[in-house]
């Protein structure tokens, strides 16, 4: 069962969502308060169990409505994914995947575990 880890920055708040197996899943970006940052996470459980996939390295493939996950290729040349909101706003992405598959398991790991996850703060 996978686990939103809430930790202190230097400038607020973010959160990891990590896997039974302890792997990041994806992050989040850094919130002022603890409480926009828990926000943060409800977002995520409700937006990945219905968002679509739309898959930027596909030149010609369809647009797909908010909330969405969208996969694409960073400057290094590895595979990233966000999910997008129902207003558009990004409220997570992964690190970088060598391979396409292995990106597009990170969005199903998200599907299965972001929903009934709990949330954690970082020791």
């Amino acid at each position: 069962m996978g686990k939103f880890v809430i930790k202190t920055t230097k400038a607020g708040f973010k959160f990891d969502l990590k896997a039974g197996n302890g792997e990041i899943i994806a992050s989040s970006e850094v919130y002022k308060s603890l409480a926009s940052c828990k926000n943060g996470v409800e977002s995520v459980r409700r937006n990945s169990a219905k968002a679509g996939v739309e898959d930027l390295t596909v030149e010609g493939a369809p647009a797909v409505k908010h909330p969405k996950f969208q996969v694409y290729t960073d400057k290094a040349g590895e595979f990233r994914f966000r999910l997008k909101a129902t207003n558009g706003e990004i409220i997570a992405a992964s690190e970088g995947y060598k391979a396409k598959t292995s990106c597009l398991n990170g969005i199903e790991s998200i599907k299965k575990n972001a929903p009934e996850a709990e949330v954690v703060m970082a020791e």
